[in-house]
């Protein structure tokens, strides 16, 4: 019987492809036709071609993504109400008379699909899921969802359920779409109100993150004009994390999203690894926000502190004194950069002052700005006392340590200065991010120019806008002129979702916030994973990146991940150590407990043996989760022993996992936020646990990624 309905379900998979090759060539045969269009010469031909050659490109690479599983769902309605069979799969489809072929999953016809359950059928008879390998059907999974309806007696029931089957599966280095197997209170979540903010709660395994990149797609496809033209923007915590998630929603058809971890939220910049613990909680903190604020209005080091120049008969000087009453003026009328247009008349308005005589004041002041705008060293002076200034070169003057002193002061204690000190000795770090970021808005960003003008004549009118001298072209690219990678109005998007929301500290709250002040919200936690020391302190900044948003919550409460031996092992380290955990049901059982060993002596030849053992008794990846402080050593021991050499990290990017088909990885307990493995090996726990204030909720997190086999060393 099994055969026969997986033949049946072959036969109309097949004219579905051969409608997708239809599609696809008409898609191109329209993208042909707007190339030709633009031959035209005309502007109108030109626009034209252009709104064709996109709108073509789009569905091109939409029917290309769908190849992926392309059907996967059928439904057996009540003969009265619809007596032909429906079809759902990844995009929609219809046939050479334009009647539908294939549903697509997120159109309101589909919805039943997820939605229909025994208890409430909504005149659904029978669901079926199609397993699929390509465009080969390899098996069925049905439910019969309402046996008393006499249509029932004549439908074949196979396989052993959709979602268990699903479950069962070996697990690689990617995160899959869960598209034919989304339960019902996962669909909630997905098609909720799209304005808002829309939270996904629930414990360890319960398909938080999935179900929110499935609601991202959803919305591209009800509101494809907004998200499209403002954007979704999609934030995580981790670059493994973000590599593990690229494929889902482009197997979905959707390309058009940002997809960033935590240290690529700021256009241009890029930052893969973490402070310290207690460097990080420094960095976090929300009082960081105004030592920032005070370093971006801090004197440029370096600066000259006076300027003198000769005028007719008067002696022009502008000393410390006056300088600091200038900038004070200048800062209160706006942020740094923004006011670099006014910087020419604040200072002449305070030069002119100072001219008494007879000669200096008959020639007026029109005469007198020429005179100073073309003189080299009142240029020179102007451009080092107020430069344009980039994030980055202000976030530099911070490793001085009495600069950092000075706008520090009251704010962070001497131990902590020292602190930060030691950290900005090299490569920025993801935690260094949002303060760039916070320097930007803090600055404002540096004005274009858009010829060779000085930027102060720019602004002053009249015939002083045509001079041009050595001075100017200087300082469109001398020293300080940092052209930015992008704008702070490029920064917002029609639709942040983030994930791991819980971990976020309240400086990155205040860094997404500003990409989502006009955006809907989704928004992915669960508070007992948390890494962020103080929770109240993280909760009022993410109050005011939502201010004033309507608030949708969707509670998620069966675990899919976990067999139920693991889950309930790590459920009692919880409750051992005081975390308040949301436990959800595990719904499999394996009748494999997690092994406990230790105390180990031997601690190279015992994680050889353990990662031998797993990798043998399960087919998919298999995570070596160590403390920090020993993930170097670690991976120097996976890639001396021979039989997994291939799934070492380069030496040249020890931090980075491998790619491909390698089975085994080496992380730390953070970086395992999001990820799942088949198979976990945790070493030494106790120092997972004390490497931060918040180390025991991370080891509850690393007791929760494993799917089979659960082994922790002692």
């Amino acid at each position: 019987m099994a055969r026969r309905e997986v033949e049946a379900e072959q036969a109309f998979v097949d004219r579905v492809y051969v409608q997708l090759e239809t599609s696809t060539a008409a898609a191109q045969e329209l993208a042909r036709e707007g190339h030709d269009r633009g031959r035209l010469g005309h502007e109108g031909g030109l626009v034209e071609r252009d709104a064709m050659v996109f709108q073509a490109a789009k569905r091109i690479a939409q029917l290309d993504a769908a190849h992926e599983g392309l059907v996967f769902g059928r439904l057996d309605l009540d003969p009265e109400l619809d007596a032909a069979p429906r079809y759902v799969g990844r995009i929609g489809l219809r046939d050479e008379n334009r009647d539908s072929l294939l549903i697509d999953w997120r159109a309101p016809a589909a919805a039943v699909f997820y939605q229909a359950t025994a208890a409430e059928p909504h005149h659904v008879v029978r669901r079926r899921v199609l397993r699929c390998a390509g465009p080969q059907v390899v098996g069925v999974e049905d439910e019969l969802l309402d046996a008393d309806n006499p249509a029932a007696s004549s439908l074949p029931i196979v396989g052993e359920g959709a979602l268990m089957a699903q479950l069962s599966r070996a697990r690689d280095r990617s995160m899959h779409s869960i598209v034919a197997t989304i339960q019902a209170e996962q669909d909630k979540a997905i098609r909720a109100p799209s304005k808002g903010v829309v939270t996904i709660s629930g414990g360890p395994g319960t398909g938080k993150t999935v179900v929110a990149l499935h609601r991202a797609a959803y919305l591209l496809y009800t509101d494809r004009r907004r998200y499209e033209s403002g954007g979704v923007l999609i934030v995580g915590p981790s670059g493994v994390f973000m590599r593990y998630i690229e494929r889902v929603l482009p197997s979905l058809g959707e390309t058009a999203v940002a997809l960033r971890s935590l240290g690529e939220v700021v256009d241009g910049v890029r930052a893969m690894r973490h402070d310290d613990p207690a460097v990080a909680d420094i960095k976090g903190s929300p009082r960081m926000a105004e030592v920032l604020r005070r370093a971006a209005r801090q004197a440029v080091p370096g600066a000259p502190s006076e300027f003198r120049i000769f005028y007719r008969d008067d002696v022009i000087r502008l000393d410390r004194q006056l300088l600091g009453r200038l900038r004070r003026q200048l800062l209160s009328q706006g942020r740094r950069n923004r006011v670099l247009p006014r910087i020419a008349t604040t200072l002449l308005d305070a030069m002119w002052r100072q001219v008494r005589s007879e000669r200096g004041r008959e020639r007026g002041r029109d005469e007198f700005n020429e005179d100073m705008l073309s003189n080299d060293d009142f240029l020179e002076f102007a451009l080092r006392w107020w430069p344009p200034l980039a994030a980055t070169q202000v976030f530099e003057w911070l490793a001085d340590g009495d600069f950092l002193a000075r706008v520090a002061d009251g704010i962070l204690s001497q131990h902590e200065q020292a602190t930060l000190m030691k950290s900005w000795d090299g490569a920025l770090s993801i935690e260094d991010i949002p303060l760039l970021d916070e320097l930007r808005y803090a600055l404002d960003d540096v004005p274009e120019k858009h010829g060779p003008q000085n930027d102060f004549t720019d602004h002053l009118g009249g015939d002083l806008q045509e001079l041009s001298t050595a001075a100017d072209r200087e300082f469109a690219t001398g020293p300080g002129w940092r052209p930015p990678t992008n704008r702070i109005e490029d920064d917002p998007f029609a639709h942040v979702l983030i994930d791991e929301a819980q971990d976020l500290t309240p400086m990155q709250w205040r860094m997404v916030g500003r990409r989502g002040r006009a955006a809907s919200w989704t928004i992915v936690g669960d508070a007992a994973q948390s890494s962020w020391p103080v929770p109240a302190e993280s909760e009022a900044a993410r109050a005011e990146a939502l201010e004033g948003k309507q608030m949708h919550a969707f509670h998620l409460s069966t675990n899919y991940r976990n067999s139920s031996e693991i889950y309930e092992f790590a459920a009692a380290y919880a409750a051992r150590v005081g975390l308040n955990a949301d436990l959800p049901t595990a719904v499999r059982s394996t009748g494999i407990p997690p092994k406990m060993e230790g105390p180990v002596d031997d601690l190279e030849a015992s994680v050889r043996a353990e990662v031998a053992r797993l990798s043998g008794e399960v087919a998919g990846t298999v995570g070596i989760v160590v403390p920090v402080a020993r993930r170097a050593e670690v991976n120097a021991w996976l890639a001396s022993w021979p039989e997994f050499a291939a799934d070492a990290p380069s030496a040249a990017n020890p931090g980075e996992t491998p790619s491909g088909a390698d089975r085994i990885v080496v992380l730390t307990g953070l970086d395992t936020k999001g990820l799942e493995f088949d198979g976990i090996v945790v070493v030494r726990p106790q120092e997972i646990e004390d490497e931060s204030q918040t180390g025991r909720a991370v080891l509850y997190v690393v007791l929760t990624r494993a799917t089979q086999l659960l082994s922790i060393l002692s």
